[in-house]
């Protein structure tokens, strides 16, 4: 179990890497062995998170959500597929813990009258 929050864990059943090679310098190393990480989440259908999570997830995760609901993380910061492996679950976590947090109501607010006063004032400073 992946732990996001005090309250909510996810099962390490519901992720899928799938390991590729590598773009970038590296040599033979490159060439040969299959570090980079692609980890597969399907949150749409995830029975860990709740429905608001769900949606807040959704819109955080932009383009790396397909239209079935994936979420595809790809990891290849490190030349250590073990190392990558962890990078990727650890954005995942970052970015769940992120829509876990419900966004900050607006708060309405208007320009006070001294400031409003002072805006004319310049305007009119500036036209002469």
């Amino acid at each position: 179990m992946i732990e996001i929050t005090s309250t909510l864990r996810l099962d390490e059943k519901e992720l899928a890497f799938d390991f590729v090679r590598s773009s970038g310098p590296g040599g033979q190393n490159v060439n040969k062995v299959s570090t980079a990480v692609q980890l597969r989440f399907d949150a749409a259908n995830s029975p860990s998170l709740p429905p608001d999570v769900k949606e807040r997830l959704i819109k955080l995760a932009g383009n790396r959500m397909t239209a079935d609901g994936i979420l595809m993380i790809e990891a290849k910061r490190y030349r250590s597929q073990d190392k990558n492996r962890l990078d990727a679950v650890q954005r995942l976590v970052t970015l769940i813990q992120r829509s876990v947090e419900p966004p900050k109501k607006r708060k309405a607010t208007r320009p006070s009258l001294t400031a409003r006063a002072a805006r004319v004032g310049a305007k009119k400073n500036a036209a002469n």
